[in-house]
């Protein structure tokens, strides 16, 4: 393993970060710019420091992605595979946010990562960790446990969510006007509602920005983190200058190991600097397409979707921003009414969760073959 491809590791890591940075942190602002709360410039600001809070905030996501899903004693976790899984990952968020569909950048770096340990392994699927049990329920590792359980029950509470907290707010504003005294009565009314709900959407923004940090940013720490520990093992990284040596990471003996604070902190920049670059597209689908938001809608949207993502980081589950975040809007539009949602808008978003796995992975698995082809 030479420091050149190390290197190489760690500037494709972060160009998949950057990436992320305008596809995914895109949606956690894109309801507050959609309700016109804050301008998009606002709202970049807001992401970029509540993404940096969050991604310091615990490293148990960053470990599922390094050590939770690849069996390192089946393939080894070469550089040129962790370039394949990011590119592979890389490829199809580009092409998802050319078309302006929120896909899960998470879902692509599982994809490509498992695409890749599999052609790496030669085809051998128990390179693949499928349901390794523990103490706990969230103990265990594996891609049921934490990715495919996760896509299918994080979206439902979201929605479910989004739904109740939207109900319940729609019924206290409803009683609220109800009073006779006019004194209480205005703090039912419209512009009251959106004039408290638009300083409350701060708030719950933050939370989705926080959250997202907390899980998204995680994810290239832990490909970072883990190419530069098997570079430490290997002994590549022994005779680096002393100006260098930050970037050696030791790993015990269960081959764990600590994600260093310049890690979180150059990931959690690189994604900033992504959002301020291109999120304008996916803002649009989410925040104008599928449903017309107003300030109470934004911030039972936020507050749901933050809720659970947050909740499922605690425990190291990889979940997607996008999907919570739409599930949420979803949840929303429902309870305003079934035909608030373009649901044509909903269809198109479905296929790319649907699709995202199988064909980051597809274009991962292609590249390590091509990668072995001109190696040998």
């Amino acid at each position: 393993m030479s420091l050149t491809l190390v290197l190489v590791v760690l500037l494709v890591a972060l160009i998949f970060e950057y990436i992320n940075g305008f596809h995914d942190t895109a949606n956690s602002i894109a309801t507050v710019v959609a309700t016109k709360v804050l301008s998009p410039g606002q709202a970049v600001l807001l992401a970029a420091a509540t993404n940096l809070i969050g991604a310091m905030w615990g490293t148990a996501v960053a470990k599922t992605i390094s050590s939770g899903l690849i069996d390192a004693n089946v393939a080894s976790i070469t550089p040129e595979l962790l370039i394949c899984a990011l590119l592979g990952a890389t490829i199809w968020d580009l092409i998802t946010w050319w078309w302006g569909l929120p896909s899960s950048s998470s879902h692509a770096l599982v994809g490509g990562l498992c695409g890749a340990a599999l052609a790496g392994a030669h085809n051998n699927w128990s390179v693949l960790i499928w349901n390794q049990a523990g103490a706990h329920w969230w103990d265990g590792k594996g891609i049921w446990p934490k990715v495919i359980l996760p896509m299918i029950t994080s979206p439902l509470a979201g929605f479910v969510l989004g739904l109740v907290v939207m109900g319940l707010l729609m019924a206290l504003v409803s009683w609220i006007g109800s009073f006779k005294n006019p004194r209480v009565q205005r703090f039912g009314r419209p512009r009251f509602v959106n004039a408290f709900f638009g300083k409350a959407q701060i708030i719950s923004a933050s939370a989705m920005g926080l959250s997202h940090g907390l899980n998204d940013a995680q994810k290239t720490m832990g490909i970072i983190a883990l190419a530069l520990a098997g570079a430490t093992s290997a002994g590549s990284l022994d005779h680096l200058p002393a100006y260098l040596n930050f970037l050696r990471i030791e790993q015990d003996a269960s081959k764990s190991f600590e994600i260093a604070l310049w890690i979180k902190v150059v990931c959690a920049l690189t994604m900033a600097a992504g959002t301020a670059a291109g999120g304008w597209r996916i803002i649009k689908t989410l925040g104008h397409k599928m449903v017309k938001l107003h300030p109470i809608n934004g911030f039972a949207a936020e507050t749901s979707s933050a809720a659970v993502i947050i909740a499922a980081s605690s425990v190291g589950i990889p979940v997607s921003t996008t999907h919570n975040i739409s599930a949420a809007i979803m949840g929303v539009g429902v309870a305003k009414r079934a035909n608030a949602i373009k649901w044509t808008v909903v269809e198109r978003m479905v296929w790319a969760w649907l699709l995202t796995i199988p064909i980051a992975g597809a274009i991962a698995y292609v590249l390590v073959l091509l990668a072995l082809s001109l190696g040998g």
